[in-house]
């Protein structure tokens, strides 16, 4: 069901898949962050973390998300 995938990166496959291609402008409305955080909040939703690191780490965190094999979020944290 492509109308249900979106993407971030890959435009290219986005376009022969047909998925919807909105970018984060779409997914960051409030309304749409309420909705995320309410079915988060109600278990209905998991956002996996990939790894945390501390603030002072924050090139090795983007080295990983250069990577592109990074299953789940970085996380930063003060």
């Amino acid at each position: 069901m492509p109308e249900r995938v979106d993407t971030i990166i890959d435009w290219g496959a986005a376009e022969h898949y047909g998925a919807k291609v909105d970018g984060s402008a779409v997914g960051a409305r409030p309304e749409v962050l309420a909705e995320l955080v309410d079915l988060i909040d109600r278990g209905k939703l998991e956002v996996p973390i990939a790894e945390v690191f501390p603030l002072d780490q924050v090139r090795d965190a983007f080295r990983e998300l250069e990577r592109r094999h990074t299953r789940g979020k970085i996380v930063l944290v003060p």
